[in-house]
């Protein structure tokens, strides 16, 4: 791969875990704010709850579509693990013409919720809905393009690399 390529993208993945991190301190603040606000002021909010569920939302997607890597990706792995290179590129490039075909197809359905929900928004913050799921719309064309990208390697002939427990991490 191109090494300018290599470096603008490394610079990218940075700054998109860069944005999760800000938005998990931020739900972390609205969540402390929440707890004082309700136990020593005796005022509830509901916009802090709001904002806790909106991120976590946005989180879990922009996370899954930018950040966490193939590898981290929590999967069944016991019969995959076991079997060798040449099998491991076929039940790849299957998974990966099933998943792009899924997704593809639901696609346009999800595309067309998603703006129709512009009519909705949330009680307390009035974020559209529509704005609110977008994030689904970019993780599907993430998915898609992830998973174009992992059938295209393995009509290549390069097969995923083997599972190796020790090197195993949290995906954090």
């Amino acid at each position: 791969m191109n090494p300018g390529l290599r470096k603008v993208g490394g610079w990218l993945y940075r700054r998109a875990e860069n944005a999760i991190a800000i938005a998990i301190g931020a739900m972390f603040a609205a969540f402390l704010l929440q707890v004082a606000f309700r136990y020593l002021l005796n005022w509830p909010t509901g916009w802090s709850n709001e904002l806790t569920v909106v991120l976590w939302i946005w989180v879990v997607l922009f996370g899954a579509a930018f950040v966490v890597r193939e590898e981290e990706e929590i999967r069944f792995d016991l019969l995959y693990a076991t079997v060798g290179p040449d099998i491991r590129r076929v039940m790849t490039l299957a998974f990966a013409i099933a998943l792009v075909a899924l997704y593809g197809w639901s696609f346009p359905a999800v595309f067309s919720y998603v703006t129709f929900m512009k009519v909705e928004s949330t009680a307390y913050l009035k974020i559209r809905f529509d704005w609110l799921f977008s994030i689904y719309l970019v993780f599907v064309v993430a998915v898609i393009a992830r998973y174009l990208w992992l059938a295209w390697r393995a009509l290549r002939g390069e097969a995923p690399a083997e599972f190796d427990p020790t090197k195993a991490s949290s995906g954090v």
